[in-house]
């Protein structure tokens, strides 16, 4: 018996493994879509994760020896918990983010921060608690079952989890049918965990049919949770890139993507600006690059009679719903193209008369890589001798805030190393015309003489955009701002500092709390543990670097960040496989694994610095696993140096969780926006020399 409850309880942190994995991934996704894509709550939402595991990890020992022995059955009332927690949290999130905040509004960094934190404080808590009180439970009829073990099974259920995810219901069903499909495993396993232990009470079929039923609810209350609060939602699908909604208030159609409400059906005004003010310029406009479309650009495209329009929407669906919903119109000589704009010029030849970004503002890193020195540069290669690129940025009525106008700067002053000639042209958006050759600002004439008539410009033009106005933004630049570069991304740092100046907030109250708190807890433990706290700190915060760079280079995070957190969670099993067969465990083990994760940062910092735009996929979620390798093998190197024990087992998990809490949170809140990508890794690197002073000095006393 006591074999058959050991496996059976291996099945159930199996399955725990599974379904903590695919929520934390569904997870981060609904908040990315109730957050407008922004990639700052990835590591919000990781932080607050982890360090709320760690919470629950520490209470296990405690609650376990003081109140709540270690049995089967209680275990398997909390797997059941567990398994009917995710679909209760996503509708939770899905219909508080508005009863908490003003429906769209932005949300400042710690309404976020706090809204984050206590809606999945439950499931992490209980997450938590689960992985060691299943050690406990093991341990009450094999007191010799070793640590390092669960740990492997948990990380096999890890690994699963991020390749279900990543290979299968990414691609297949949506967000409710995956957490339902993800947590019949555990509901299974915890089922055959009862039944194993010989409780044949009523109440433990109830509690399963319970948790089935609220994962089945769930599945059926999906449409329903996504309804706007204004008008009707007349279209919606998970794509790989993220969620499409259409809302239809009256005759307007409106297109959300991630909850960006990006392009609707009645917008001629930015239409006219966009195309015409680009075009107006131009002797010919014989071939056009649209970078991202709206609602009424191709018919105004259609006016100048081009012989080829590249239409360029990473998201197929995208593309399909404006086409369906008659956001943009099928004009002759287009082509759609799906694929990364950025991504299709690298690998492109074409020259063009004009090229048209139309995207949101550069607030996320996957938008502000079409605002660098990198892609400036790479757009003047595909332009004709007179060409054009133009690019809009948030507008301004009689005032410019001084966050805004250091961004506009900063793009200017970055753009003018590559164009000769850039005008600043004032209205609801700040359009950029940039050029080798003179531009001129009376656009109705230069359409007059075109023979192209438009309702807005010709009627609204000379009283919106007089001389002195344009006069005026254009002496606002400040040309001593930082330009925006791929490795320093100026304009994300100062869109930080903007999100809390518009709430009239600072980050310095935060971070010097953590730093406080980080320092009382790290003089508390033992060097062993503090090697795991470093390396789950740097792994972590490497994590956060993989996936801002990956934003950078690739730019669609939303798709790949099911595969990268499975990468950096794969390494973990032969890593601590290993490390727990390694019959010569000592201090300098430990100090030999760090000395090879400070070799590893420092390459990922040499490769990208010299040549990370060229670096394929593959070479980030190798170095992932890699790293992820190096940390499993450390977890029972240092569980075997502190003595395998219960207390031991809590405290070098939670000094793991603590750790990695802290290098997401730091590495995202700090090093990435103030410091760059670059001294974000070599900073990394610094406290990891650290860790390896320590063991060395350590290993040489005794």
């Amino acid at each position: 018996m006591k074999r058959k409850n050991e496996r059976a309880i291996t099945r159930v942190v199996i399955a725990t493994g599974i379904s903590s994995v695919v929520t934390q991934l569904l997870i981060i996704r609904e908040f990315l879509a109730q957050f407008q894509g922004n990639e700052f709550i990835i590591a919000l939402i990781l932080f607050n994760w982890l360090i709320l595991g760690g919470i629950g990890t520490l209470l296990a020992r405690w609650v376990t020896k003081r109140f709540w022995r270690a049995t089967v059955n209680r275990l398997g009332w909390l797997s059941l918990i567990l398994a009917g927690l995710p679909a209760v949290q996503i509708l939770i999130i899905r219909q508080f983010r508005d009863v908490f905040f003003i429906h769209g509004s932005s949300v400042g960094f710690y309404p976020t921060l706090t809204f984050t934190f206590f809606t999945i404080a439950p499931y992490c808590l209980v997450l938590g608690f689960v992985l060691p009180y299943s050690l406990f439970v093991i341990r009450t009829e094999n007191p010799d079952y070793p640590g390092t073990r669960i740990y492997i099974i948990d990380n096999l259920g890890d690994v699963s989890g991020g390749a279900l995810f990543s290979f299968a219901l990414v691609f297949l069903v949506t967000p409710l049918q995956a957490v339902f499909l993800a947590n019949l495993p555990l509901v299974l396993s915890t089922y055959l965990l009862f039944r194993v232990s010989s409780r044949h009470d009523p109440a433990i079929y109830l509690g399963t049919g319970v948790t089935v039923a609220i994962l089945v609810v769930g599945i059926f209350l999906e449409p329903t949770s996504l309804d706007p609060w204004e008008g009707k939602l007349v279209f919606y699908s998970e794509s790989r890139y993220g969620r499409i909604q259409i809302q239809q208030d009256r005759d307007q159609f409106t297109l959300f993507v991630s909850g960006n409400p990006l392009y609707g059906s009645q917008n001629l005004s930015m239409a006219e600006e966009t195309i015409h003010y680009t075009l107006a310029q131009l002797h010919q406009a014989n071939n056009i690059l649209l970078i991202s479309a709206q609602g009424g650009m191709m018919v105004e495209l259609e006016k100048y009679k081009p012989a080829s329009v590249d239409y360029v929407e990473l998201d197929p669906q995208v593309a399909n719903v404006q086409f369906k919903f008659g956001l943009i119109k099928k004009i002759p000589g287009l082509n759609v193209i799906h694929q990364d704009g950025r991504a299709y010029l690298e690998g492109s030849d074409k020259i063009y008369d004009a090229i048209i970004i139309n995207l949101s503002e550069p607030d996320t890193f996957q938008l502000n890589r079409f605002f660098t020195d990198r892609f400036f540069a790479l757009a003047r290669s595909h332009l004709a001798r007179n060409g054009v690129l133009s690019f809009a940025m948030k507008g301004y009525d009689n005032y410019l805030a001084e966050p805004q106008r250091r961004k506009l700067s900063s793009v200017y002053n970055t753009v003018t190393d590559y164009f000769d000639n850039v005008l600043l042209l004032p209205g609801q958006k700040i359009f950029f015309l940039c050029s080798s050759q003179p531009l001129r600002t009376d656009i109705p004439e230069l359409l007059v003489k075109k023979d192209i008539h438009t309702r807005y410009i010709r009627g609204y033009y000379y009283g919106n955009l007089t001389p002195e106005r344009i006069q005026r933004l254009n002496t606002l630049i400040d040309p001593t701002v930082p330009k925006n570069r791929d490795y320093f991304p100026q304009l994300m740092r100062l869109m930080f500092t903007q999100w809390f100046a518009k709430f009239s907030t600072s980050p310095t109250g935060f971070i010097a709390v953590l730093a406080i708190l980080s320092l009382i807890y790290l003089m508390r433990i033992r060097a062993e543990e503090f090697v795991l706290f470093s390396t789950g700190f740097t792994v972590m915060g490497s994590e956060i670097l993989v996936i801002f760079a990956f934003q950078i280079f690739f730019g669609y995070i939303y798709l790949q960040i099911g595969m990268i957190v499975t990468v950096f969670l794969a390494g973990l099993l032969p890593g601590a496989w290993f490390g727990d067969r390694l019959r010569y465990r000592s201090k300098q083990t430990l100090a030999v694994a760090d000395g090879l994760l400070i070799v590893l940062m420092g390459l990922l910092i040499i490769v990208m610095k010299h040549g990370g735009h060229h670096l394929p996929v593959a070479f980030f979620l190798v170095f992932g696993f890699v790293i992820s390798l190096i940390c499993g093998f450390q977890f029972p190197v240092a569980l075997y140096l502190r003595g395998g024990d219960a207390p031991a087992v809590t405290r070098t998990f939670s000094a793991d969780l603590i750790g990695a809490a802290c290098g997401t949170l730091v590495t995202n809140v700090v090093l990435i926006p103030y410091c760059g990508i670059i001294w974000a890794g070599a900073g990394l690197i610094g406290l990891k020399l650290c860790s390896l002073i320590i063991m060395v000095v350590l290993h040489e006393k005794n």
